[in-house]
C-alpha cells in the first residue's frame, strides 16, 4: 500500500505550510485535513497552484464521530497511517474579555482532550516506522515553571499515568471556572496549561510505544515550531509558516531505523529539557 501523511487543521497557518512541505518533500500522498469542506478544499486548490498535489480529508478533531470516520476510511485505503502530525488547536487573543473559566474549558476540549482522543483513535493505526508529531508550544514549557513545585513534579515524572494526566487537567478546568487555579498551583494561562497537558500526553504515549510495540519503532514526539505569523498570534511573530514547519516536518521525516528523538520535546530540531 501507498504511504500516507495526515496533517489536522491544516487549511491554514502552520498546518498548511506543513502540508505544503511534505508534498514536497514526502514519498508518499498527503493529506491536507480541515473541519471546514469548503476551506479545505480551497487550501487544496492554492496548493495544487503551486504544482502541489495533496489530498483533502474533513476531520474536526473535537467529534468523535469525525475522528472515528477518519481512522476508519485511513485503515481501510492505507492499512493504517505512516505520519500523524496533530496540528489542530486554538487559542484566545490576549485581549479577549472571554472569562479565563470559559477560556480554560474550550482551549482545553481542543488542545488536550480532543487530540488526546485523536492519538487513542489513531495510535493502533500508525503502522510500524511510523512518525506522530504534536505540535505544542515553547508555551507548555513556561507553564510548566509557572506550576508549583508539587505539579512541577509530576509533570516531570517518569510515572505519571494518562488517567492521572487527564484527572489533572479537569482538575485545572474546575479551578480555573472557580477562580481558584492560582492557589492550586496552576499558571495563569489557559494555552499554556494545555499544551503542557499535550506535551505530557505525548511523553506517555511515547513511553507506552516503547513498551507495548517495541518493535514497530514508531518515533513519536512534541515539538514547538516557534513564534509563528498565524491568525492565532498575530502579524508581529517572527517566523512565517513555512518556517515554522521546519520541525514538525524533520520530526515526521526522521530517516528509518532512527531510534531517537523519541518522547522528547523539539524546538529548532532540537531536543529540549523537560
Amino acid at each position: 500500500m501507498p504511504k500516507v501523511a495526515v496533517v489536522t487543521g491544516s487549511n491554514k497557518g502552520i498546518g498548511f505550510a506543513i502540508v505544503r512541505s511534505l508534498c514536497k518533500q514526502y514519498d508518499g500522498d498527503v493529506y491536507l485535513c480541515s473541519r471546514d469542506v469548503d476551506r479545505g478544499t480551497e487550501a487544496v486548490k492554492i496548493l495544487n497552484s503551486e504544482g502541489l498535489k495533496p489530498l483533502f480529508h474533513q476531520l474536526d478533531i473535537n467529534k468523535s464521530e469525525s475522528v472515528r470516520l477518519a481512522r476508519d476510511f485511513f485503515k481501510e485505503k492505507y492499512g493504517g497511517v505512516d505520519v500523524l502530525i496533530n496540528n489542530a488547536g486554538i487559542a484566545f487573543k490576549v485581549a479577549d474579555t472571554t472569562p479565563f473559566g470559559t477560556q480554560a474549558e474550550e482551549t482545553l476540549k481542543t488542545n488536550f482532550f480532543c487530540t488526546r482522543d485523536m492519538c487513542n483513535e489513531f495510535l493502533p493505526i500508525i503502522k510500524p516506522g511510523g512518525r506522530m508529531v504534536n505540535v505544542s508550544s515553547m508555551m507548555s514549557s513556561i507553564a510548566l515553571n509557572r506550576c508549583s513545585p508539587e505539579l512541577q513534579a509530576r509533570f516531570r515524572s517518569t510515572d505519571i499515568t494518562e488517567e492521572e494526566l487527564v484527572g489533572l487537567m479537569e482538575r485545572f478546568v474546575r479551578e480555573a471556572q472557580a477562580g481558584s487555579h492560582s492557589q492550586g498551583g496552576w499558571p495563569n494561562t489557559a494555552y499554556g496549561t494545555s499544551k503542557l497537558g499535550l506535551t505530557v500526553l505525548s511523553r506517555i504515549h511515547a513511553r507506552k510505544l516503547r513498551q507495548q510495540r517495541s518493535s514497530d519503532k514508531i518515533l513519536l514526539n512534541a515539538c514547538c515550531p516557534g513564534y509563528v505569523r498565524t491568525d492565532m498570534t498575530g502579524p508581529n511573530a517572527t517566523k512565517s509558516p513555512d518556517e515554522g514547519a521546519i520541525t514538525p516536518v524533520y520530526l515526521a521525516l526522521l530517516p528509518a531505523g532512527a531510534e531517537e528523538p523519541h518522547g522528547e520535546f523539539v524546538s529548532e530540531k532540537t531536543v529540549q529539557a523537560w
